[in-house]
């Protein structure tokens, strides 16, 4: 499809609602409590009965025997759906684990029963009534322990597990200025809101269910096929989510259990898992082992860069691999990236908001820090000297667009990066050290297929179905502008539907795809709406203005509503971008900047000023991207500052399963944050010129946060989180 008109304009370049810091559409419904999450849908469904999972009590082994018969006599008590009554069970593409275990058990906490009753405190007590004796096996917990037998996976997100360019060794050798290191960053909960919850309820052997989930498509897949159903047979529902952060990937026991424990009680069934079982039950951020050598010239010029990563998931089947931020970043002949996996028995790990790159980034952050120290240069100097406009490990790949100099030079100057001391432990206020940190960050922007439906009614109202999620991202609301920049109409005569498989299929939301890919396929559909309006009401549909809720060109001008008097208009297209991705290097760029204090007595650790500024193409709503800018900047202090799952390696499970023992920022955390967008287009990214956002805000500021301690202190942690106790024997002493 044609991104412009026969007179070379983009309608979304007018940029009259497109562009625009619109509130979120959704709000009020969200803000009133009257959006329906997925535990919600009382008015679908009747009669529901509630289902309690129970989580395996061991990490490794087989269930020996399960006695049911106290928990069926419990009052209240429906059915009891365990692996041996399931029936036969498929394997969706996404699961990693089984969804439900028996007699084999893979992780602790993996779901081996569901208790449905009457009301969820009757199913909770009855299923403290189930005896189920376990046969435990040794398993592997520890990373560090397994480091040494980890092996080379095929592949890794994106490419290769390992690659090479030049003579890294030698290179390295001969470099006059060195560095070799290694880091480490733990395993990391979601932590998101809203718990993994499902409504399932079948007609016949039609099966809907209301689920919290980011991409419906492969949900309604996954489900077909570990239930062996016919994929038509399946609907999922999920218009709104508390959130994901890439934990609601993947269809998970909520949604498996529910569905099961529905056809067996012959009504609907509710399950929502507890924090404990989101957390070892679902999937969580891998911990890794992190190698960095960088060599230079004494100008400051990288000759040698290498990165070695290592991480741990079950079945070795999933790398967390921080190579991969390393691989596009800063300029250097010679490079070598290597990508190791462990085969562990904890819980499941995938995907979490900007998955390896977040990781990626708060280690060769840091080393870039570090290297820059070592060859007496300012931090962003070093950066800037390394910068470059084409794929290192790919010269003949150039970036769509790449402006991470003018980042970090514009941070610089708003954020008074010349007041910073360049003598780390030097600047202090009172009792309490300052210092500045820098980072930059990147993330790939990829673009999918993508797919809308649009109508347009009597009264002028465009109505837009697409199975695209709003994880609370701000989908709903740049979908409407889009639409009613296409349409020519008021956003308040847009109308947006989502997360329904019954919709067109759209891009979903993660790996930072979903705003520009999604509203892409807006586009199409309404170009191809703008087509068949023109055509019914007489006009050139590529000469012709929309505008103001009128079709007009030259002095004839008639009402939209004219062109469905007598019925809706409906068109439906989608979006393929053809080897886009592979011509061209879709990426994001920032420049991460922060101050914090620490006290010299305690360690304790104030932060007190963050900027991002950010190179993303058009930014299709500033309000939503900001927001979702200091959101990910927050969840990076958190990793910075906090955020770490406990193992205990003994029996392998994640000990402060749950909000109490897994810290996340608070408001107290965090100051004011701001959030620089570059005004810029990428006209090669989409007709919307846009590219995403919402994971290039974590990608880098962990690593600021962590460099800023340093300036303040002179004290550099390797290990996350930077927690006082890695910084008391090193803190100067008191003036």
């Amino acid at each position: 499809m044609k991104f412009e008109t026969a007179a070379g304009d983009n309608p979304i370049d007018r940029q009259q609602v497109v562009g625009k810091a619109v509130d979120r559409i959704d709000g009020p419904l969200k803000t009133t409590g009257t959006a329906s999450y997925a535990y919600e849908w009382h008015d679908q469904v009747s009669n529901p009965a509630y289902g309690h999972v129970i989580g395996s009590a061991i990490a490794k082994g087989r269930i020996a025997s399960i006695d049911l018969s106290h928990a069926r006599r419990s009052p209240g008590v429906v059915t009891i759906v365990t692996a041996e009554t399931a029936g036969a069970l498929g394997k969706g593409k996404y699961n990693n684990a089984k969804l439900l275990g028996g007699p084999e058990i893979q992780h602790y906490h993996q779901a081996v029963a569901l208790v449905v009753a009457e009301s969820l405190e009757q199913a909770r007590a009855a299923a403290q009534l189930v005896r189920i004796r376990y046969v435990r096996e040794a398993g592997h917990f520890d990373l560090e322990a397994a480091k040494d037998r980890a092996a080379k996976p095929d592949t890794i997100t994106g490419g290769p597990a390992d690659t090479a360019a030049g003579d890294f060794a030698t290179a390295f050798a001969a470099a006059p200025v060195q560095l070799d290191a290694t880091y480490t960053t733990p395993d990391q909960s979601h932590a998101m809101m809203e718990p993994h919850a499902s409504i399932a309820a079948w007609d016949g052997d039609r099966l809907t269910l209301w689920t919290s989930n980011q991409m419906i498509e492969w949900g309604k897949q996954d489900v077909a096929k570990t239930l062996n159903l016919p994929v038509d047979n399946v609907r999922l529902i999920s218009p709104y989510i508390g959130g994901g952060f890439g934990g609601k990937l993947f269809v998970r026991a909520d949604a498996l259990l529910a569905a099961l424990g529905a056809r067996a009680a012959g009504r609907p069934v509710k399950v929502a898992l507890s924090r404990p079982l989101m957390i070892n039950n679902t999937t969580h951020r891998a911990a890794t082992i992190q190698r960095i050598r960088i060599g230079a010239n004494a100008d400051g010029r990288i000759v040698a860069i290498g990165h070695e990563n290592w991480s741990g998931d079950l079945n070795g089947e999933k790398a967390e691999s921080g190579v991969r931020y390393t691989r596009p970043l800063y300029a250097g002949a010679h490079r070598m990236t290597a990508t190791r996996l462990a085969s562990l028995d904890l819980p499941e790990a995938n995907a979490m908001r900007a998955p390896s790159d977040a990781p990626g980034s708060m280690v060769l952050e840091i080393a870039m820090d570090e290297m820059a120290e070592k060859l007496g240069l300012d931090p962003i100097e070093f950066r800037l000297i390394n910068d470059t406009q084409v794929v290192p490990e790919q010269p003949e790949r150039s970036f769509s667009q790449r402006r991470l100099k003018e980042c970090l030079l514009q941070g610089a100057q708003h954020f008074g990066w010349n007041r910073r001391a360049a003598q780390p432990a030097t600047r202090r206020e009172g009792a309490w050290l300052i210092g500045m940190g820098v980072a930059g960050g990147f993330r790939d922007s990829p673009v999918t297929p993508s797919a809308a439906r649009v109508r347009l009614d009597g009264r002028g109202i465009v109505t837009v179905e697409t199975d695209m999620t709003d994880i609370g991202t701000g989908s709903y609301t740049i979908i409407a502008q889009t639409a009613a920049e296409m349409m020519g109409v008021p956003l308040e005569q847009v109308v947006v539907k989502l997360g329904d498989s019954s919709f067109p299929v759209s891009s979903g939301s993660g790996g930072q795809w979903g705003a520009n890919s999604s509203t892409s396929g807006v586009y199409a559909a309404c170009v191809k709406l703008r087509t068949s309006v023109a055509q019914k009401l007489g006009f050139d549909a590529e000469q012709a203005l929309f505008e103001g809720g009128e079709i007009r060109q030259g002095d004839r001008r008639v009402s939209l509503r004219d062109a469905a008097a007598d019925g809706n208009l409906v068109a439906e297209d989608a979006i393929e971008f053809g080897d886009l991705d592979e011509r061209y290097k879709l990426s994001t760029f920032a420049a991460h900047f922060v101050e914090v204090a620490v006290h010299s007595a305690t360690a304790e650790v104030r932060v007190r000023r963050m900027l991002a500024v950010c190179a993303a193409g058009r930014i299709l709503n500033p309000k939503t991207a900001r927001s979702q800018v200091i959101g990910a900047m927050t969840m990076g202090v958190g990793a910075a500052l906090m955020e770490e799952l406990a193992v205990d390696t003994r029996h392998g499970f994640f000990v402060n399963h749950d909000l109490a023992g897994y810290e996340v920022p608070v408001h107290a955390d965090i100051p004011h944050q701001d959030v620089i967008f570059l005004d810029e287009t990428d006209p090669l990214s989409s007709p919307m010129k846009a590219k995403g956002v919402g994971e290039l805000g974590i990608c880098g500021i962990s690593a600021a946060v962590a460099n800023a301690i340093y300036n303040a202190t002179g004290v550099r942690v390797r290990s996350y989180p930077v927690t006082l106790d890695k910084m008391l024997e090193g803190l100067p002493q008191a003036v």
